[in-house]
């Protein structure tokens, strides 16, 4: 009798174990993509706009450089079936998801999906709360390649309990899912994360029309305080495992272009996701130029997976540093107030980590190697802007 026990408690320990995991060697690098809400948000998402949304990401260069998620958010859902699993909106997805990832696969992209841990997703459609198990295998079955996991509807709920279970549902599917945790920041999931999910919000929503600071309806935030927000976070992020400051609002409301560079190069200095939300086909020359500006990128989505940090602070003006492969160094200077600032640079005068012998220096938005870490210099950073150099180690 203690044989049988013992061997079925030991069948109960590897079965636990073997599903108690994250999918391992996702998201080496900050994931980048789209996601609808910001522009379609639940009463505008459809078929047709998913399929141009992909289009129009190869067809102009986002695809190019890195962007490979097409990620419908909320309102694809609109029920279950007697066996509890999830029933497709017909009217605004009527081939079905599994058509729309093929067509998005067809593209060379990947596709990603949305759910709740809640009973109810935020726009008041079907949660996963019960359904960790089905939601999973169908999800695997259409050829999901990421999920957003959101927070709504919750009340009661342990985070760190209903993320594990969805997580778990997702490893036993058996199809490698990154695994976006949406929970707004709330339970510090920076600090149990890191083995359920491959990405997490740090913060409430930003707001979506590209609101330089402060806040709206307590949940809608200015991204620059929102980088206020990472500050102490950086320790947590490397690859496979992501702080998440929340979605790109370039391209937003007509969002100023020096603030929507601004935005997207603290991103980049950031190691965050790169999801932008604005609408791909009728995107600005100028849109297009910061969404795709390859050197950025390259800060973005560097192998160390470093995150960037604060180095210098002069009230309404920052420098950020982040360390990048081969000894490279990227500096940020940002500049917060609503008048331009005239900044003396000499190099070994800036608090910059481990900053050593000679670097070339390089302005990222010229594009443009300006001279050697020898030289002093003295530049004006436009208000709300930025100027951003990578030291590239002589």
């Amino acid at each position: 009798m203690k044989i049988e026990s013992f061997f079925l408690m030991s069948i109960w320990l590897v079965t636990s174990t073997v599903f108690a995991q994250k999918f391992e060697n996702l998201a080496q690098t900050p994931p980048m993509g789209w996601n609808s809400w910001n522009s379609f948000q639940c009463e505008n998402v459809n078929e047709t706009v998913i399929k141009e949304m992909a289009d129009a990401m190869v067809e102009n260069g986002l695809k190019d450089v890195g962007y490979e998620y097409i990620v419908i958010d909320d309102c694809w859902q609109i029920g279950r079936d007697k066996e509890g699993y999830i029933i497709v909106d017909k009217e605004k997805f009527p081939s079905g998801i599994k058509s729309l990832a093929d067509y998005v696969h067809s593209k060379g992209l990947k596709f990603g999906i949305y759910s709740d841990a809640g009973t109810k997703t935020c726009a008041g459609r079907p949660g996963s709360k019960g359904f960790d198990t089905q939601d999973a295998e169908m999800y695997a079955k259409w050829g999901v390649d990421y999920l957003k996991y959101d927070w709504c509807f919750t009340e009661g709920q342990d985070a760190k309990v209903s993320y594990k279970k969805m997580r778990d549902a997702l490893y036993k599917a058996g199809r490698p899912i990154v695994f976006s945790i949406c929970e707004w920041g709330e339970n510090k999931p920076w600090e149990w994360a890191q083995d359920v999910g491959h990405l997490w919000r740090t913060t409430l929503d930003i707001d979506m029309k590209g609101r330089f600071d402060g806040n709206i309806w307590d949940n809608h935030i200015g991204w620059a305080d929102i980088v206020d927000m990472q500050v102490g976070l950086e320790k947590y992020a490397g690859p496979g495992h992501w702080n998440d400051p929340d979605m790109l609002a370039v391209g937003n409301n007509d969002m100023p272009q020096n603030e929507a560079r601004a935005h997207f190069s603290m991103w980049c200095m950031l190691a965050a996701p790169l999801m932008a939300g604005n609408d791909l086909r009728v995107m600005s020359v100028n849109d297009q130029e910061i969404l795709t500006n390859a050197e950025l990128i390259a800060v973005n989505q560097d192998i160390l997976g470093k995150q960037g940090f604060k180095i210098e602070d002069f009230g309404n003006f920052e420098i950020w540093q982040k360390p990048l492969e081969n000894g490279d160094i990227a500096i940020c200077l940002f500049n917060r107030d609503i008048t331009n600032k005239k900044y003396k640079v000499n190099w070994s005068n800036i608090k910059i980590k481990d900053f050593s012998g000679e670097y070339q220096v390089k302005d990222l938005w010229k594009n443009k190697i300006i001279g050697s870490s020898n030289q002093e210099f003295t530049i004006e950073i436009p208000s709300r802007d930025v100027v951003v150099f990578r030291l590239i180690k002589a």
